[in-house]
């Protein structure tokens, strides 16, 4: 119930309710959004960043595709 409340309480002070109602909260997902591009593209983990592993998975792809086609 605390943790309810408190959370009910932070969810209040954000501005523009009458105006905005749900909306208003936009601005947040956008930054959280991002902040994760920013993440993914960025930060390495071990060796590679998310996008090296994207493309690396999608060549493979585009491999195995050619080859069953030539099959």
């Amino acid at each position: 119930m605390l943790v309810s409340r408190r959370v009910k309480r932070l969810l209040q002070l954000v501005p523009g309710k009458q105006r905005f109602g749900a909306y208003r909260f936009l601005p947040f997902f956008f930054l959280l959004g991002g902040a994760m591009e920013w993440f993914m593209i960025n930060v390495r983990i071990g060796k590679e960043t998310f996008y090296d592993v994207y493309r690396r998975k999608r060549s493979e792809r585009q491999y195995e595709a050619r080859m069953e086609k030539n099959e």
